[in-house]
C-alpha cells in the first residue's frame, strides 16, 4: 500500500506524519512504491557493511572464546566440541568473513545471515547431542544467543532471520526428543526460554528492519520529492526570466529554437535511418543464418568425404588433385557460409585475446593480398601501425575478413590508381559516435582504412552495409556481402563503424573496437593425425540428417572408434537407457523432436557424468553455451574436417 504524507507550508516532514504501508509477513514495500524495494535492499546492505564485517570478527572472538572452558568442564569431550565449534563454525565464520570483500556479497548477504544463525544454533545442538549429559544440556543458553544475535546484531532481513530462527528452534526440539532423550522438565524448561528468546528476537528484528525501511523513505523518497519541488520552482523562475526579456532578445531566442529544432530533426531523421538499416539487417540477418544452416550441412559432403578420402588415397594417384580441388571448393564455400553467419550477428563464435596488428601484418602477407595486388597494379599500400596497441576480445578471423573486404574495397574504388593507408592506435571515447544513439565510454582501438578512390555519394552512404548491394560484377570481384560482414563483425565485438567519405576526394572507414588489459596465449602446436586416433573408445552420434551421420561415423571409424548413430534425440535417449558410451556427438537443432540440449538432460539423468561434445552447421546460441555449462566438452561447426572433430574427440575424452 502507498505512503500517505502530509504536508505543510514551510514546514519539514516528520516521521510521525508518514504512515508507512508494507506487507505484515515480508515487511516489503507495497503498491506504488514496491519499485523502491531494490533500492532499499542496496541501500541497507550499504549502510550496515561495516557492521556485518565487524560481527563477523565478533562471532568469531566470540565462539572460539567460550570454546577455552571447556577444556575444563568437559576434558573428556574436548574433540568432539572442539571439532564442532573450530573445525566447522568459526571456519564458516572465516569464508564468509573473505567473502563479503567481493561484489557478489550483496547478491545474498541475507541468505549468508541466515545460515550464521543455523550454523552456530546447530554447532551447539550437536555439542548436546555428543557431549556430556546431563551438564551438556545446559548449552541450549548458546543457542539463545545465537537468535539474539542473528535477529539483532547480524542486521539480518525480518523474513530470513524468522525462517532461520524458527528452524533452529524446530532442530533443537526434533533433536532433543528423537536423538539425546532429554529429560521431559530439562526439554520443557529450554523450550519455554527458547521460544520466548525466538519471539522477542522475532518483534525486535521485525522492528529493526521497519524503522530503517521508514527512514529510508524519509531519506530517499521524500527527498526525490524536493528536488522535484526545488526543480519546478526553478522552471518557474527561468519561464519568468524569460517572458521579461526584451523583443530583441526574444526573437534571437527563437531564430536559436528553430534553428535547434532544425538540428534536432536532422538527428531523429539520421536515428530513424539508423534504426531502419539495422532492422533490415537484423531481418536479412536471420534469413541468411538459416540459410547457412542448411548449407553447411550441404557442404559437409563436399569437405567431409573428400578430408575423409585423402587418407586413402596413394600420393601419387591421379584421383588426389580432383578431390583437393573439390575440398578446396567446398571450403571456399563453407567461407561464403561463414560470410552469411556473421551477417545473421551468429558467426564470432570464439572471442580470444588477439592483437588487431598482428591480424593486419598477417593479411598484408596472405595469398588474398597478393592476389589483390596482381589485380590492383597501380595501388599503393601504406602501413602505420601503433607500437603499443592494446589486445582486444575477438574472433581473429573474423577481423581479419573485415580488414580484408575493407582493403579489397578500397582497392576497387581506385581503377587508375592511388593510394591506400592503413592505420592502428589506442583512442578514448568520451563523446558520441556519429550514427549510434548509444556509446559506451572508454578505451577503444581505432583502425582506418582510407583510400583516395571515387568516394561514396551521400544517397548510397545509407545502402552499402546492406547485403548484396554492390556495383562490383557479382561473381567476378565480389559477392555483395563483404560490407554487411564487416558491419556484422564490428557489432558482434561491440565495436562502432564511422565513415567519411567526399566524391571525387576518397574515403575514410573508422573502426572502434573495445580494448582488454588480457595477454595473449602462445601459439598453438600443430596437431598430427596419429595424436587424434582414437583406442576403440565407443561413441554414439546424434544427427537427425543421414549425411551427417554417415559422414560423422566414416570418419570416426577411420580414428579407431567405435561408433553407433541415431537419427533423432528420443532414440538417443533410448539408447542411453540400455547402453552407454565413452562420448555422444549431439548435433544442436533437431527437426521434428527435441533438440540437442533438452537430448543432453535427458541423458544425463541416467548417466550423470556423460562426456559430450555439441555439433551444429549453425552457430553458437544460448543454448549451446547452456549445454556447453551442463557439462558438454567443445562446440564443433559443420562442416566437419578431420583433423576439427578428430581434436574435438579427443580433447572430450582426455578432460
Amino acid at each position: 500500500m502507498p505512503i500517505d504524507i502530509v504536508t505543510k507550508p514551510e514546514q519539514e516532514i516528520s516521521s510521525s506524519e508518514i504512515r508507512l504501508k508494507v506487507n505484515p509477513l515480508t515487511l516489503s514495500f507495497c503498491d506504488e512504491f514496491e519499485h523502491l524495494e531494490d533500492r532499499f535492499h542496496h541501500h541497507y546492505f550499504k549502510a550496515n557493511l561495516t557492521v556485518l564485517r565487524i560481527i563477523h570478527v565478533i562471532a568469531i572472538l566470540f565462539y572460539g572464546l567460550t570454546g577455552i572452558p571447556e577444556n575444563i568442564l568437559f576434558p573428556e569431550a574436548l574433540p568432539v566440541l572442539w571439532a564442532i565449534r573450530y573445525c566447522a563454525v568459526i571456519p564458516i565464520f572465516f569464508i564468509g568473513l573473505g567473502f563479503s570483500f567481493t561484489r557478489y556479497y550483496e547478491k545474498c548477504w541475507y541468505l549468508i545471515s541466515a545460515i550464521y544463525i543455523l550454523a552456530t544454533g546447530c554447532g551447539f545442538i550437536l555439542m548436546i547431542i555428543l557431549g556430556p549429559k546431563p551438564q551438556i544440556y545446559a548449552y541450549y543458553v548458546g543457542i539463545i544467543i545465537c537468535l539474539f544475535f542473528g535477529y539483532t546484531f547480524a542486521r539480518e532481513r525480518f523474513l530470513h532471520a524468522t525462517i532461520a530462527g524458527c528452524s533452529l528452534v524446530a532442530i533443537y526440539f526434533l533433536s532433543s526428543v528423537f536423538i539425546v532423550d532429554t529429560p521431559p522438565k530439562i526439554l520443557l524448561f529450554n523450550m519455554m526460554y527458547m521460544f520466548i528468546a525466538n519471539f522477542l528476537g522475532m518483534i525486535i528484528c521485525c522492528s529493526i528492519e521497519y524503522t530503517a525501511r521508514r527512514d529510508f523513505i524519509l531519506v530517499h523518497l521524500y527527498k526525490d520529492e524536493k528536488e522535484k519541488v526545488a526543480a519546478a520552482n526553478r522552471d518557474l523562475e527561468e519561464r519568468v526570466n524569460t517572458r521579461t526579456m526584451d523583443l530583441t532578445q526574444t526573437n534571437q531566442r527563437l531564430k536559436e529554437e528553430i534553428k535547434a529544432h532544425r538540428i534536432a530533426q536532422q538527428q531523429k531523421e539520421e536515428l530513424e535511418a539508423s534504426l531502419s538499416r539495422a532492422q533490415k539487417m537484423e531481418s536479412l540477418g536471420t534469413m541468411a543464418g538459416g540459410v547457412a544452416h542448411d548449407l553447411n550441412n550441404i557442404l559437409t559432403g563436399v569437405v567431409s568425404y573428400p578430408d575423409l578420402l585423402l587418407t586413402d588415397v596413394p600420393k601419387d594417384s591421379s584421383f588426389r588433385d580432383a578431390l583437393l580441388t573439390i575440398k578446396n571448393s567446398g571450403e571456399k564455400a563453407a567461407a561464403i557460409v561463414q560470410d552469411l553467419l556473421t551477417l545473421a550477428r551468429r558467426g564470432v563464435a570464439i572471442s580470444t585475446v588477439v592483437n588487431l596488428n598482428s591480424i593486419i601484418e598477417d593479411y598484408f602477407k596472405s595469398p588474398e593480398f597478393l592476389k589483390l595486388q596482381s589485380f590492383h597494379p597501380n595501388v599503393e599500400y601504406k602501413i602505420d601501425l601503433s607500437c603499443d596497441l592494446k589486445n582486444i576480445m575477438g574472433s581473429g578471423i573474423h577481423l581479419s575478413k573485415a580488414i580484408m573486404n575493407l582493403v579489397s574495397n578500397a582497392a576497387e574504388s581506385m581503377p587508375s590508381g592511388g593510394t591506400i593507408e592503413v592505420t592502428t592506435k589506442n583512442v578514448e571515447i568520451n563523446s558520441p559516435i556519429s550514427g549510434y544513439e548509444d556509446t559506451r565510454y572508454g578505451s577503444y582501438n581505432l583502425v582506418t582504412v582510407s583510400d583516395t578512390g571515387v568516394g561514396i555519394a551521400m544517397e548510397e552512404m545509407d545502402r552499402i552495409f546492406e547485403p548484396f548491394y554492390t556495383k562490383k560484377v557479382m561473381g567476378r570481384s565480389g559477392t555483395g556481402l563483404g560490407m554487411a560482414v564487416v558491419w556484422g563483425t564490428v557489432h558482434d565485438h561491440n565495436g562502432y563503424i564511422e565513415i567519411k567519405s567526399k566524391l571525387g576526394k576518397g574515403s575514410t572507414f573508422m573502426l572502434y573496437l573495445p580494448k582488454t588489459d588480457r595477454q595473449q596465449s602462445g601459439a598453438k602446436e600443430s596437431i598430427s593425425l596419429k595424436q587424434i586416433h582414437g583406442n576403440g573408445e565407443s561413441i554414439l552420434v546424434v544427427d537427425d540428417v543421414n549425411e551427417q551421420r554417415d559422414i560423422a561415423r566414416q570418419i570416426l571409424t577411420k580414428l579407431g572408434y567405435s561408433v553407433t548413430t541415431t537419427s533423432s534425440g528420443e532414440d538417443a535417449v533410448n539408447y542411453m537407457r540400455q547402453h552407454t558410451a565413452d562420448l555422444v556427438i549431439l548435433d544442436m537443432i533437431m527437426d521434428p523432436g527435441i533438440d540437442g540440449l533438452e537430448t543432453y538432460r535427458q541423458i544425463l539423468e541416467y548417466h550423470p557424468m556423460q562426456k559430450a561434445i555439441v555439433a551444429s552447421g549453425f552457430s553458437e546460441t544460448s543454448r549451446v553455451e547452456e549445454m556447453l555449462q551442463l557439462g558438454a566438452g567443445e562446440y564443433v561447426r559443420k562442416p566437419y574436417t578431420l583433423e576439427k572433430i578428430g581434436m574435438a574427440v579427443k580433447s572430450a575424452l582426455d578432460n
